[in-house]
């Protein structure tokens, strides 16, 4: 069976207090926040039980929009929190992830762009997708050193042994960044908006690269595919508006929908190896000119919609 209602609930700003309307969900005895007033302004703590029922999960989009929140407290009886929970809160500048969570959903704090740091508590055992993407003054993603699951290393998210680079600090003022040779996987949208860096070196160890990866990476100049990879996802570099050139290893396959959409300023795409197979709209929105190798196999004069030459020809 399940319930909803509305809850008035106090917050406190300024000394000021207003009644937003809380709203959730009970069932089998157990509540989940499914939404917020997004009028409701300041600091919020979640109470940890509603009519005599622990308050377990914060729902999906239960907050998105809400951006006059600027603190919001979770309280330890939280095990979950759902997909794009405080997406677009872009007043949030702190939040209490209590050591009861363990799953945090896709998306979670997307574009919350005053959050500064977030501490991963022990219990977490699963992080979405994306979970901080786009928080463009996050600097710091602490994670204890007896976390069984995660690592952090200056504000980088990595799984326990490093093999996978999860997620990269949008707010970090790095410009530079190498990529330890522990990792062979960069995680689906891990470097997503990170406007920052204008170089990226990227280690032979590393044999894969998800979707829409470096998308948006705005200052990125140039950039190298190992020979190792051997896919680049949807979206990878889409809207990287500053890359210039890239060097694409012989191992490459496949190159996804939109790989390089919006890379206005592409004037020179380099492939060692033989023509990939191309998905819709690779090179749209970009000027690009394809250099190949004499001997490389399956090249025609254009692929991808832009003409091919030999590497010989490269200015």
């Amino acid at each position: 069976m399940r319930i909803f209602v509305l809850l008035p609930l106090l917050i406190v700003l300024g000394g000021c207090s207003k009644a937003p309307v809380l709203k959730y969900e009970i069932k089998d005895d157990e509540v989940t926040i499914t939404g917020c007033d997004q009028k409701a302004s300041g600091k919020l703590m979640i109470p940890a039980t509603i009519e005599g029922k622990p308050v377990t999960s914060i729902g999906n989009y239960a907050f998105q929009w809400c951006t006059r929140l600027t603190s919001i407290t979770i309280p330890d009886s939280v095990t979950s929190i759902g997909g794009s929970a405080f997406l677009k809160c872009t007043s949030l500048t702190s939040i209490t992830i209590p050591d009861s969570v363990t799953s945090i959903r896709r998306w979670a704090f997307k574009s919350c762009t005053s959050l500064t740091s977030i501490t991963i508590p022990d219990s977490v055992t699963s992080i979405g997708v994306n979970a901080f993407g786009e928080c463009s003054s996050l600097t710091s993603i602490v994670v204890s050193a007896g976390h069984l699951y995660y690592t952090d290393v200056n504000g980088v998210l990595f799984n326990k042994e490093k093999t996978v680079l999860r997620n990269y600090s949008a707010g970090k003022t790095d410009t530079n960044y190498t990529v330890p040779d522990s990792v062979n996987s960069i995680g689906m949208m891990a470097f997503y908006g990170c406007t920052s860096l204008t170089s990226i070196t990227i280690p032979d160890s590393v044999t894969s690269i998800g979707h829409q990866a470096f998308r948006d990476c705005s200052s990125l100049t140039s950039i190298t595919i190992p020979d190792g990879v051997t896919s680049i996802g949807d979206a990878t570099f889409n809207g990287c508006s500053s890359l210039t050139s890239i060097t694409i290893g012989d191992s490459v396959t496949s190159i996804g929908e939109n790989a390089f959409d919006i890379c206005s300023s592409l004037t020179a795409v380099t492939f060692l190896g033989d023509a990939p197979k191309a998905g819709q709209f690779v090179f749209f929105g970009t000027s690009s000119t394809i250099y190949r190798k004499p001997e490389a196999k399956g090249w025609c004069a254009t692929w991808g919609g832009r003409p091919v030459k030999l590497i010989s020809e490269k200015p």
